[in-house]
Order: structure tokens, then C-alpha cells, then sequence
């Protein structure tokens, strides 16, 4: 571990800020070399102030949107005339969440042969996990721990994306999130630092591919720096009260492993560190990225999150919160407008350098040649792309592919699972049996929501059953009401049946932005729903759909099988059915800790050990919680298959490790059962004294192994 002295610049504001951070950040950005690029530098050079403002400011586009609202307040549908006539004036950068090429190339076409300037238009769109094919929520692909799935699954919304006339996606979150009450858990990598280092690299790979002025390729921004995932109570948009050893280990790291990948964009965070918030911090978007790390890229805020800058009470109006984002770094303002509107004056009134706009102007000029849109402004624009590439018979395997190796097997007394496909009577009940609304799940901006396979239809395609007796399908009870009559119908085809299978969980719209729960529990309607099918003496398989780790209770916690399903996408149904009737091997592993009670949150597996640590059966005056234990109910890692797995001694090359040393750890594992297994082994260190108190465990590698019975191999 590196020394460092903690910083106090997180807690100075106005000009005791500037004068503590210009000694220490004017060195490290003399380190970041700069080459003058001709071209942009004479694109500059001709441009207005209203014009640099205009290439600071990005909107939604209200002309060619296709699904749901996506933002609370996205603002009032401006007409296309409208729209063009600003294009035209140079008054935007771009658009984004909107989608269609014909669109597309329209407005293009006013940006490149209408405006003063020609400086092209950029595309941007919320692509978190597809477009019309739909891929496992973000956190559910990171139950896979598979780095070339998450590659494969990026590059196929990219291809997508591009398709549709994209160029710019807001992902992926690297944010790491260790509280489950946040509902923007679903779309990260989950709790750990090094998993979420290798996920952040596959997916930034991934959209971007070999080339980025490729046709196919789509510019990554990872988000949210930073922090966000610290949001205190796990409660949305909250403030990020963390020390600087926090934020370097924990929550920077996959950042910097997404800009060495080859990302040049990122988002600023709603949240503040220690008072300071990070659309407005020059620690964080000056000194640390541009100074320590050498990004060359530009920063967007995150919607609106310049202008709330005011209710923070970090700036005291407009004119105040725009001089402070882009002083601190922030390039592009996003939806509020605050840039146009008061850059220019500010600038003009000497409150704003223009070199400070110029060098804003430039980033975002050095993505859109980085692109090459300069060279063909239709790019990503084309019509027949558009028909050909959109739900292709390979993404769409991909999508299954995807949502079977995402599921994580957490229960299975009796070996219950996989079940029978053809001899057993099956009822399959709850809310999710016959749901195709909820399969895409949380950010899921374009769904083709027509095309998603349910449960009900990937069970009977599996059990060759369509519409026969062999599978009985109620609902039973909403997903967070009651229905009249329905426990009473559920009961009666559970009775009828000889293994129930209980679809319950969470809705799409109870995870994702601004969903944040005190209770992270299965919804009451059917909680009682489960009790009732308990009560029967039948069987049951539990499947959750959720977009975060959930406290199990009562009999979902005791049924003798548990499948956590997450949010699957576009092929839901035929993913659940591979894994449920054995025609695939379980992979998933947990990427967060499942814990006992709501109120263990924050929680996570690599805590630091307290002086007074719960190791012996002496409960007293310990870090613990009078009601429960400290350990998990589902620990981060945790993933059966259908098979038994032993692993021999582990062996370790060396007994001490220098700095610059390796020790090689190795051991073998075997497949103990009947059935093919895959497993994932994972290695896990300790720091046994320190200089500074070290977590009790921190992952550090993982492998993945396919073992037939009897089979084993070293890692």
C-alpha cells in the first residue's frame, strides 16, 4: 500500500479552495502533455462564445424518442423545428435517448451543412444492458464473474446502439455499492473492488471494440465519479461521507482501469464528498483525473447535476453553479442549460477564463474526431444497418447465454433442482409466471418488451408442453398488493401439483434510479402467498426476480431450493428453463452479500476487523448485532451447482512476499459428484498485520473450470 497524507481540500470551499488546490494540482497537470491539434485549435479559434457554450451543452432528444420517459423532469418536448433551429445556431453538442436513424441523419445533416461551425452532432443514449435485445441487468451479468460474456454482451449492444444511430453510451457504472437498500445497485458489478476492476475493463472493451471510428463501435463513459455507491442509508442522491483511504481503494480503482482500457469520457456523480459535490470538486475532476491519471477525455454531468449545485447550497444561482462545474472541471452540461445560458456573459464579465472554455471545447472536440466524426459525420447512420442488426438470431442466443450463466443457485436441500422435464406435475406461481414487463428490469430505455420470453413459455417450450395439464400457471397475488381470491386459487393448483415453483420478488420499476428501500425484503402479498404454498407440504423451488440482494424471510428463506434470477432480459424464460430443468450446469456467483436482516446494511464481505471481533461463542460486548449474527445469509462468492466439488490442500510457493515478489498459489479441484459441474474458484487474501487495518478478506483472482464427474484440475 501506498502512503499518502489525507487531504483537507475536500472540506475548503470558494477561495480558500482555489488557493490550497492550485499549488498541489498546478504540478501534476505540468506532467500531462499536451500536443495542439491544428485542426481543433483553428475549429476554436473561429468559434463564438455562444458557440463553445453550445458544444458544452447536450440535451434529451424529444424528436425520435422510443419508450417510456426515462427522467422525472425531461423537460417539456421541444419541437423538431425547434430543435433544428438550435442545431443550427450551434446552441447544442448533441442529444440523447433518442433513437432512429432516418431522425438522426435529419439533424445531422443541419449540424453539418446549416450551422456556422459544421461541428457534427453526438448521439448519445442510456445503452446499460441492450437495446432491443435486452441482456441481463448489469449487476446479474457480474453474478457470472465472466469477463468474456461481459465483453460479448457490451459489444452486442454496441452493435445495436450503433444500429440505431447511437454513438455515445452512459455506461458502464463502475460505481462499487455496498449498501442494498440503493437501488442503482442493479446497475453495477455489486460490492468488490478487484471484481468489479475486470468487469469494468470487459465491458469498456467491450462497447468501444478494436476501432472507435468503426461503425460498430459505440464511446464508453464509465459513471458515476465518484463515489456514488457510498450514498449514505444506501439512500438515492444522498451525500458520500468518506474518507480519502475509502475512496481511493475502494471506489476509484475501477475508474482508473476503465480510462487505461481506452475510455475517454466519464460522468460526474450527484453526490458530494465531505460537503464538496462532485460536479463542482476540482480535487476530484482536476487533480486526480486530469493531474494524477493524464485523462485527456471530457466529463459530462450527470443530469442536471451542475444546477444542483444551488440546492446543495455549494453555489448561490445559475451563473455561480455553471462558473463552479466548469472551473472544476466539468465540460458538458447536461439538460439544465445553465452553460448556454450563462457561459458567454461570464466569460465577458471576466468570471470565467475563456482558456478555461477553450480547454473545455477542446476535450469535447477531441472525443468527436476520436470518433471520426469529423471524417463522416454518418456514421452509425445508416438504414439498412438499422433493419439488418437489430435482434439478430446471434444476439439473441447471446441473451440466453447470458441469463443462464448469470443465474446463482443458492439453495438446494435434497437436490431438488434440476427438475424433471416430463413426469411431474409443476404449478408455477406468483406474480412473475406469466410476466414479460418486468423482464428487461431497470434501465432498459428501448425494450422490444413484445419479444421477451416469459417463464410460463420457457418452461413449457422445455417441458414440450403447450398449454397441456403438465403445467399449471396462477398468479396468486400482485407484486406488492393482494388479490382477491388469489392465495385461495394458488393454493388449490399447488395442491394439485407435485413440485411448485414460487416466481416471486421484486418489479422492474422497485430497483433502478430513485428506488432506494428501507426494506429489502420480499413485498408482504407475497410473503403470505409463500406461506400459504408452504403450508401444502409441497415442494417448492423459489425463483427471485430482484435488482439487489434481498433479506429472505419466513418460507421463501426455507424453501428447500432457491434460485436467484435477477432481471434476465429479453430471453428470461428460456434462460430460467436451462438452468431449472438441467440443461445447463449453474454458474452464477454472488457479486453481493445476501444478508439476514435489512438492517445489516451497509453490508458487505471485506469489512475491516474491529478490536473486538465476534470469533468465539462469548457474544459479549462485541461488533455485533443483538438480533443476528454477522454472517451473511448468502455470503459474496456463493453459488452451488448440481454437482459436489472438493478441493485439495492449498499450496502456497513462498512464505514471505516483497514488493516487487510473487508468491504462486495453487491448488486442485475435483469434481466429487455425478454431474458436470462449473465451478468457480476464487482466491481471497489477508494482510495479517499492517499499517493500516486491513479488510478480513479481499478477492484477488477467480478461475473458471468445466469438470465432468470424477474430473479434476489445478489452479
Amino acid at each position: 500500500m501506498t502512503a499518502f497524507t489525507p487531504s483537507r481540500r475536500f472540506f475548503l470551499r470558494g477561495a480558500a479552495a482555489t488557493a490550497a488546490f492550485l499549488p498541489v494540482v498546478a504540478p501534476a497537470l505540468a506532467r500531462v502533455k499536451k500536443v495542439a491539434d491544428p485542426f481543433i485549435e483553428k475549429l476554436i479559434a473561429g468559434m463564438t462564445l455562444e458557440e463553445k457554450a453550445g458544444q458544452l451543452s447536450i440535451y434529451g432528444d424529444t424528436t425520435r424518442f422510443d419508450g417510456p420517459p426515462i427522467n422525472p423532469t425531461s423537460a417539456q418536448a421541444q419541437g423538431k423545428e425547434k430543435v433544428k433551429a438550435d442545431i443550427a445556431a450551434g446552441r447544442m453538442t448533441g442529444l440523447f435517448n433518442g433513437i432512429g436513424v432516418a431522425g438522426g441523419r435529419e439533424l445531422q445533416q443541419v449540424a453539418v451543412e446549416q450551422s456556422r461551425t459544421k461541428i457534427p452532432l453526438i448521439f448519445a443514449g442510456d445503452i446499460i444492458h441492450g437495446v432491443k435485445t435486452t441482456f441481463p441487468i448489469p449487476l446479474g451479468e457480474s453474478a457470472s464473474w465472466d469477463t468474456d460474456l461481459a465483453m460479448r454482451t457490451a459489444r452486442a449492444a454496441a452493435l445495436e446502439a450503433t444500429a440505431k444511430g447511437l454513438h455515445w453510451t452512459f455506461a458502464p457504472m463502475v460505481d462499487v455499492a455496498r449498501d442494498q437498500r440503493w437501488g442503482r445497485v442493479a446497475e453495477g458489478a455489486g460490492e468488490d473492488t478487484y471484481l468489479g476492476i475486470q468487469l469494468a475493463v470487459a465491458r469498456v472493451k467491450g462497447f468501444q471494440g478494436d476501432d472507435l471510428k468503426a461503425e460498430t463501435s459505440v464511446l464508453a463513459c464509465p459513471k458515476h465519479f465518484a463515489a456514488y455507491g457510498a450514498v449514505q442509508g444506501g439512500m438515492e442522491y444522498n451525500t458520500a461521507d468518506i474518507p480519502e483511504t475509502t475512496l481511493r481503494e475502494i471506489h476509484l480503482p475501477p475508474f482508473k482501469a476503465a480510462f487505461d482500457a481506452g475510455a475517454i469520457t466519464t460522468m460526474s456523480s450527484f453526490n458530494d464528498i465531505a460537503g464538496v459535490p462532485s460536479t463542482g470538486n476540482p480535487y476530484l475532476l482536476t487533480d486526480i483525473l486530469r493531474g494524477e491519471w493524464g485523462f485527456k477525455g471530457l466529463v459530462v454531468s450527470d443530469y442536471t447535476s451542475e444546477e444542483e449545485l444551488i440546492l446543495h447550497g455549494f453555489a448561490a444561482d445559475g451563473a455561480d453553479a455553471t462558473a463552479k462545474s466548469i472551473k472544476a472541471g466539468c465540460d458538458i452540461s447536461m439538460q439544465s442549460g445553465l452553460y448556454i445560458k450563462y457561459l458567454p456573459e461570464l466569460v465577458k464579465a471576466g468570471k470565467v477564463s475563456e482558456a478555461v472554455v477553450n480547454e473545455a471545447v477542446r476535450r469535447v472536440l477531441f472525443v468527436k474526431k476520436a470518433l471520426g466524426l469529423f471524417e463522416n459525420p454518418y456514421r452509425s447512420l445508416d438504414l439498412k444497418r438499422e433493419q439488418s442488426d437489430i435482434r439478430r438470431p446471434d444476439t439473441i442466443a447471446l441473451a440466453r447465454e447470458a441469463g443462464r450463466k448469470s443465474c446463482v443457485l443458492l439453495k438446494n436441500d435434497g437436490n431438488l433442482l434440476p427438475l424433471p422435464k416430463s413426469g411431474k406435475k409443476i404449478a408455477l406461481i406468483g406474480p412473475f409466471g406469466n410476466d414479460k414487463e418486468n423482464c428487461p428490469g431497470p434501465w432498459a430505455v428501448f425494450p422490444d418488451i413484445a419479444s421477451c420470453v416469459t417463464w410460463e413459455a420457457g418452461f413449457r417450450a422445455a417441458m414440450n408442453d403447450s398449454g397441456g395439464d403438465a403445467l399449471t400457471v396462477v398468479k396468486g397475488s400482485d407484486v406488492e398488493a393482494p388479490i382477491e381470491g388469489g392465495i385461495e386459487a394458488a393454493v388449490k393448483a399447488a395442491k394439485a401439483a407435485d413440485i411448485v415453483v414460487l416466481a416471486i420478488g421484486e418489479a422492474g420499476n422497485m430497483s433502478g434510479e430513485a428506488q432506494s428501500r428501507v426494506d429489502i425484503s420480499v413485498p408482504a402479498p407475497q410473503l403470505a402467498l409463500a406461506e400459504a404454498i408452504a403450508a401444502t407440504g409441497k415442494p417448492v423451488v423459489v425463483l427471485l426476480k430482484h435488482g439487489r440482494a434481498l433479506a429472505l424471510t419466513g418460507a421463501v428463506k426455507d424453501a428447500p431450493a432457491i434460485l436467484a434470477t435477477w432481471f434476465l432480459g429479453s430471453e428470461e424464460g428460456n434462460a430460467i428453463a436451462d438452468i431449472v430443468f438441467g440443461d445447463y450446469a449453474p454458474q452464477g456467483r454472488l457479486p453481493v452479500s445476501f444478508p439476514q436482516a435489512s438492517g445489516q446494511e451497509p453490508f458487505y464481505y471485506s469489512h475491516r476487523i474491529t478490536g473486538r471481533p465476534q470469533i468465539s461463542e462469548d457474544k459479549n460486548f462485541k461488533a455485533r448485532y443483538r438480533e443476528v449474527t454477522n454472517d451473511a445469509l448468502y455470503p459474496f462468492g456463493h453459488g452451488l451447482g448440481y454437482s459436489s466439488v472438493a478441493y485439495g490442500v492449498t499450496t502456497v510457493s513462498a512464505t514471505t512476499l516483497s514488493m516487487t515478489g510473487t508468491i504462486k498459489v495453487s491448488a486442485t479441484v475435483t469434481n466429487t459428484g455425478a454431474r458436470r459441474l462449473h465451478e468457480v474458484a476464487q482466491l481471497y487474501i489477508h494482510d495479517k498485520v499492517a499499517s493500516l487495518v486491513q479488510p478480513i478478506r479481499l478477492l484477488k483472482g477467480f478461475q473458471h473450470l468445466d469438470l465432468e464427474p470424477g474430473q479434476s484440475a489445478t489452479v
